[in-house]
């Protein structure tokens, strides 16, 4: 099949709603909108703990942090897959190559972005109110909501970073998931699989929407970015 040809059919997959197509970008949302929350409901108040609070070898917890941003995707789903084996701690559970095996390797990778960027983002705020904010009594941990909500548009493009690499993961992903055909399949991993195959047509579909996806993250983050802007002026 020729590169015409295969586009043709790839927009003939999205535009008549392809019953397996829509699966695989179904799961692919799914997990990594999953993800997401439960990486916002873990790292939000650990971030804004993190910007507050002073303890010895907080410094050093800054830095490993930091350096978890950067961790290797395959990495994350071997550290997963060792856990969720028969013979790791959480084997019992029967999550390797699930959906929700998937889910935990994405928020292993996602969870140190969230974490990051809400302690850079919450350190400045407090730095800025905190004389008010403890003349309310606000200290400590009472502080935190407030903080939260002020600076919710970076928080959001911060979630929205995290949904993008997650979105695009691929290593992790396929180590815990396995990349079963209507089970665990998700669109980066369908696209290296049909790639590899010669199915071009399903790979380019599935591109497309993907691409599709990163240029309605970056606008969101953008929009969020200029809401924040003026609301802060």
């Amino acid at each position: 099949m020729d590169v015409y040809s295969a586009f043709q059919a790839a927009f003939s997959l999205i535009s008549t709603l392809d019953p397996q197509f829509l699966q695989i970008v179904a799961l692919s949302l799914r997990v990594t909108l999953t993800a997401i929350l439960l990486a916002a409901v873990i790292g939000l108040p650990l971030g804004a703990m993190l910007a507050i609070a002073r303890f010895p070898g907080r410094s050093a917890v800054i830095v490993f942090v930091n350096g978890l941003m950067g961790l290797p995707p395959v990495v994350a789903g071997l550290v997963v897959f060792l856990v969720l084996s028969r013979s790791g701690p959480l084997g019992p559970l029967g999550w390797l190559f699930t959906p929700t095996a998937m889910i935990v390797a994405q928020t292993l990778l996602v969870l140190p972005i969230v974490i990051a960027l809400t302690r850079g983002t919450i350190e400045e705020l407090w730095n800025e109110y905190r004389e008010h904010l403890t003349s309310l009594g606000l200290v400590g941990w009472r502080a935190i909501p407030t903080l939260l909500w002020d600076g919710r548009f970076a928080l959001i493009t911060g979630l929205l970073a995290g949904f993008g690499r997650a979105s695009a993961e691929v290593g992790a992903v396929l180590i815990v998931g396995g990349n079963i055909a209507g089970y665990t399949r998700t669109m980066t991993t369908a696209i290296a699989l049909e790639t590899s195959k010669g199915d071009l047509p399903l790979a380019l579909g599935l591109g497309m929407v993907l691409i599709a996806l990163t240029l309605c993250i970056n606008a969101a983050a953008y929009g969020a970015s200029r809401i924040g802007a003026r609301f802060a002026g």
